[in-house]
């Protein structure tokens, strides 16, 4: 073989050498880049639905679990709670849940207890005002300077707005709009699911 010949050949070696390497420092340096563009499973699970389990919420209890980074309330009504329902349209700013029914109230959910079963209500916990977070006053009557005939709901302390026990606002308050219901479903008599939607509409 001639000095030329080799010379070619050793060439060709090292073109293939660099050419692999490259390739390969490439492919490294990629797959970092196009796992951190994946949602991270802190990221997944933020979005994840949250299963619940109900059955150790007494009646007039409110338990409170976290599902996309925000506070859910979960209310088992008592009888006394369900009846003060129907008695407080005129009251309300929006007693028929119309108004965002798409953001604010799943079509299984716009009726007078905003509940699939009447029983639990189902609410993110955030004020529609300014994103406060209010605070439960289910005793009736006129305690923590709320009028005498308050028939138990929850109240904004930073600018008052006040909410049935169905998470729909009064009139002439601050915050525009009723608590959002999430989406949500019942697996069992005992288990809840929120983040996916009802089949029952």
């Amino acid at each position: 073989m001639s000095e030329e010949a080799k010379v070619d050949c050793t060439r060709r070696r090292l073109l293939m050498a660099t050419a692999t390497a490259g390739g390969a420092a490439t492919i490294m340096t990629l797959v970092p880049f196009v796992k951190s563009m994946n949602p991270s499973e802190r990221a997944k699970a933020a979005g994840a639905p949250v299963e619940v389990d109900i059955s150790n919420i007494a009646p007039g209890q409110m338990a409170t679990i976290e599902w996309r980074g925000k506070p859910v309330w979960i209310i088992n009504r008592t009888p006394e709670m369900l009846a003060s329902l129907p008695k407080l349209a005129d009251k309300l700013a929006d007693p028929l849940s119309e108004r965002k029914p798409d953001e604010l109230t799943p079509e299984y959910a716009r009726n007078v207890h905003r509940s699939i079963k009447q029983q639990y209500l189902v609410a993110v916990g955030i004020c529609s005002h300014l994103g406060c977070s209010p605070t439960e006053k289910f005793a009736p009557g006129g305690n923590s300077g709320l009028p005498e005939d308050w028939p138990g709901g929850f109240l904004c302390p930073c600018h008052g707005s006040t909410f049935d026990l169905a998470g729909r606002v009064y009139k002439g308050m601050p915050a525009p709009d009723n608590l959002e219901v999430p989406p949500h479903k019942y697996l069992s008599d005992t288990r809840l699911i929120i983040g996916v939607d009802s089949d029952k509409a």
